[in-house]
């Protein structure tokens, strides 16, 4: 029942197109407001078995990589704050996070693949 048909696959992948890219834009506004990432990450993990043999596939393990070491980053920043170079560390997690979901972004909106297990940028 869950079978895909030739005529269902476009419109599979344009779902999961469409939901990758409410994704990063979850993403964009947790820099501001924080619970939209968290939002994201769930919905990231939830959807990504059913793109699972897309390109959108590897958007999703990729979403939740960045999440999880811009979390990791953040805690070692403000452990460093006290050592003063925490602020430097939080400001190029910062930098780090926006060009990962701008980047991100571009590649799902150009229905490309993404290297999930990156650090930086594919």
């Amino acid at each position: 029942m869950s079978e895909q048909t030739p005529a269902s696959a476009p419109l599979a992948d344009n779902q999961h197109k469409n939901i990758v890219l409410i994704t990063y834009g979850l993403y964009v506004l947790g820099i501001f407001l924080g619970l939209p990432a968290l939002i994201g990450l769930i919905i990231a993990y939830v959807k990504r078995k059913d793109a699972e043999g897309s390109v959108y596939h590897s958007h999703f393990t990729y979403l939740i990589r960045t999440f999880w070491i811009a979390l990791l980053g953040c805690f070692l920043g403000a452990l460093l704050l006290f050592v003063v170079v925490g602020a430097f560390v939080l400001i190029l997690v910062g930098i780090w996070f926006i060009i990962r979901v701008i980047y991100g972004f571009v590649k799902a909106n150009d229905q490309k693949a993404i290297n999930p297990t990156t650090w930086f940028l594919n």
